[in-house]
């Protein structure tokens, strides 16, 4: 069950977001094997001043266009679903909506199975 949060600059078609939340949703799913309808995702725009990076970090070429992605999953992954995803985002991105993959910086975060709840205030996965 992942948890996705996407942070972008503001402006953005509601088209272009929604392409955006589809590339992710479809790359958790071919290499987290997450299902269809297991999806928890939200977008934040930030105006220029609230939105602050690093341009060349390591080397890349970033630009007003960066997505600052974060998914918190359970930790049951291994390294090369990882390194698949990560890939099959950039992907997709660039495909649609047409993300340059310098503009794509994702962070997953893994959390132990007991530290979620669906609702109802049970951890459904202890």
């Amino acid at each position: 069950m992942p948890l996705t949060r996407i942070s972008m600059r503001r402006g953005k078609s509601a088209a272009y977001r929604k392409a955006i939340l589809n590339a992710v949703q479809l790359a958790l799913r071919e290499t987290f094997d997450v299902p269809p309808r297991d999806f928890f995702m939200t977008i934040s725009e930030h105006d220029e001043e609230n939105f602050v990076y690093s341009p060349d970090y390591l080397d890349m070429a970033r630009s007003d266009e960066l997505l600052i992605i974060q998914l918190v999953v359970s930790q049951t992954r291994k390294l090369e679903q990882k390194q698949a995803l990560y890939r099959r985002i950039v992907d997709l991105l660039e495909q649609v909506p047409g993300v340059c993959p310098d503009d794509v910086f994702i962070n997953l975060v893994e959390v132990a199975r007991e530290n979620w709840s669906f609702g109802h205030g049970v951890a459904q996965y202890a």
